[in-house]
C-alpha cells in the first residue's frame, strides 16, 4: 500500500523528460576560456577599444599618473578599511 502511494507521488517526477546534455548551440566553457579577447574596454570611459587602442591607453595610463578616484574618495575607502579592523577588537 505505501509503495503504491509512494510510486504513484513520483511517477510524474519519474516520467519527466530529461536533458542530459546542454544544446549543440552552447559553446563549453573550456573553448571560451582559451579564446583570445580581441577587443576591450576603456577603464576610464568604457566604451569599446581595439587592441591598439587599448595598449596605447594602458601605456599612457602607466606614464601619466591619472588617478582613477578621487581623493576624497580614497580617504573614505581608507577610513572604512580601518573601521574593517577595528570592528571586531571593539565592539560597539
Amino acid at each position: 500500500m505505501k509503495v503504491t502511494i509512494l510510486l504513484t507521488l513520483l511517477a510524474p517526477i519519474l516520467a519527466a523528460p530529461v536533458q542530459a546534455l546542454p544544446p549543440p548551440e552552447d559553446v563549453p566553457e573550456e573553448i571560451l576560456r582559451t579564446e583570445i579577447i580581441t577587443g576591450g574596454r576603456s577603464p576610464l570611459t568604457g566604451e569599446p577599444l581595439t587592441p591598439a587602442e587599448y595598449n596605447q591607453l594602458q601605456e599612457q595610463l602607466q606614464q601619466t599618473d591619472v588617478q582613477l578616484v578621487p581623493d576624497n574618495i580614497q580617504h573614505l575607502i581608507f577610513l572604512l578599511q580601518i573601521r574593517r579592523v577595528i570592528k571586531p577588537l571593539v565592539p560597539i
